[in-house]
Formats: structure tokens, sequence, C-alpha cells
């Protein structure tokens, strides 16, 4: 391949002050809460994606509790405080989910590394959580979660707690997603993109093995694994943070496309 043929991706962009940063990361993250009602990840009041501010680095814009993801705007967002202290360049409806700020506050502080977390009780992450169980590596795009994947076997109710957020926290170490028990999906990125992009594929791979073990066990037979060495090789290319950024751009221009809104950047 020649210099001329050589693929030119995209690349994240760079912007001119901090305060177009933050309307932004705003922008994008309300697409996000968009895109995750038009899947169906709602579940009544619970679920919620959270972004570091860029201004104020110990906070982070949530969704107002009670707001359906397909209605949300930057407008609505919330900006909170490592103390559960919403700030005043918070949106009117001024309502914190306890869960949200309890898990993501434990996050946000124990992984700088993290911009971006998603947790929602989306119907197949939520139905294979009850297994208490890591996922089996059955497919390519399962491969993305080798080893960068953790189980949280505890269930203590709704996460009301300070020790709770931290525990989850703990667990999730250095890895970029998590499957908690009895509960649901989680996964925390250094990207709004691939944190969408990840727990889509999270999710779907939930599905895959529910149906494969399905499948597997009416016919008798057992699911193919794929090997470890494998795995890992599968993992470099498309479990990385930077392929999950590519990958999940397409959700986004989906959305545009669908909306016909894109962030305005400054000249």
């Amino acid at each position: 391949m020649n210099e001329e043929q050589k693929l030119v991706f995209p690349v994240p962009p760079t912007f001119s002050t901090k305060l177009e940063e933050r309307e932004y990361l705003k922008f994008r993250l309300a697409q996000a809460f968009r895109i995750f009602g038009h899947l169906g990840y709602n579940e009544g009041v619970a679920g919620h994606i959270t972004v570091r501010d860029p201004i104020k680095n110990d906070c982070f814009w949530v969704n107002p509790f009670g707001l359906h993801f397909s209605l949300i705007q930057p407008s609505d967002l919330l900006l909170v405080d490592h103390k559960g202290k919403i700030l005043d360049e918070s949106g009117p409806r001024r309502l914190l989910n306890t869960a949200a700020y309890m898990i993501h506050s434990a996050l946000h502080i124990a992984r700088p590394d993290i911009l971006c977390a998603a947790h929602t009780h989306s119907i197949h992450g939520k139905a294979f959580s009850t297994l208490g169980i890591e996922l089996d590596m059955l497919t390519q795009d399962t491969c993305a979660f080798y080893d960068d994947h953790v189980l949280y076997n505890q269930f203590r109710g709704v996460v009301l707690e300070k020790e709770e957020g931290n525990a989850i926290a703990e667990a999730l170490g250095n890895k970029k997603a998590a499957i908690l028990q009895n509960h649901g999906i989680l996964v925390a990125t250094n990207s709004i993109e691939a944190t969408v992009f990840f727990f889509i594929a999270l999710e779907k791979a939930c599905q895959v093995q529910l149906m494969a073990d399905a499948a597997a066990a009416k016919t008798g037979r057992a699911t193919v694994k794929i090997a470890p060495e494998e795995a890992l090789i599968t993992r470099r290319t498309n479990g990385s943070l930077s392929a999950g950024w590519f990958e999940g751009l397409p959700e986004f221009e989906l959305l545009e496309a669908r909306e016909g809104q894109k962030f305005q950047f400054s000249k």
C-alpha cells in the first residue's frame, strides 16, 4: 500500500477553550442518553451516565433523576461534586439519583483516567448478571472484554451507601467493564464514544452467551470457547480504548442523521 492509499482515521476533536470542551462533552453526553433511550436501555428512573467536567475535575455531569433518556438535552444535565452537591451550572430539574452519585463519584475518584461511566439495567445484561459468572470468550466481539471485565458478586439492594459505591469501584480495578450480580452492567472508559460502544457490545455479548448456552443445552453440545492466546490477540485489536472510540462514532453519526443536529465548534 503506497502513501496515497493509506487509510486516514478520524481523531478526537480539539478545543479552543476549556469552556468549549465542556459544552461539547455535555452535548455528547446528552446524545449518549438519547442513543441509550433509542436502544431501550431505560428501566423506569434507573440508569445513569456520567462525564468528568474538564474545568472542575472533581465534578461530573449526570442525568437528572426521573427524566427519560430519550428526552435529555445538554441544558438538562446536572453538575455534581464528589460530596453530592448540585452546582449552579446545573439544569433546572435538580433531582439527583442517589445511586448514580454513590457509584459514579466512587469511580471518578478511584480512576482519574475515567472520563465517562455508564450503568443501566439493560435486559440482557441484567439477565446475564443473575448467573454470577464472567463472560465466556465465545465470539470475536466478546474478546474485546477478555481479561478486561470483572464480576462484582455482591448484591445489597439499591446502591444508597458510600461503602457500596467504593466496593464496586474497587472490584472494577483497572478494567473497563463490570457485571454487577443481580443488577446489570457497567462500563467506564476515557471517552464517551468508547463507553457507549463497549456498553452496547457488553449488552450484546451477554445476549449472545444467553442464546448460545440455551442452544447448547437444547442440543446436548457444549459451546466452543476461544483459546486465551487468540482472545488476547483479538482484544488488542477490538478492545482497546482507541478502537472503542472509533467504533462508537457510527452510533453518534446515526443519531445526528436522525435528528439533524450536530455540535457547532467555534471558528
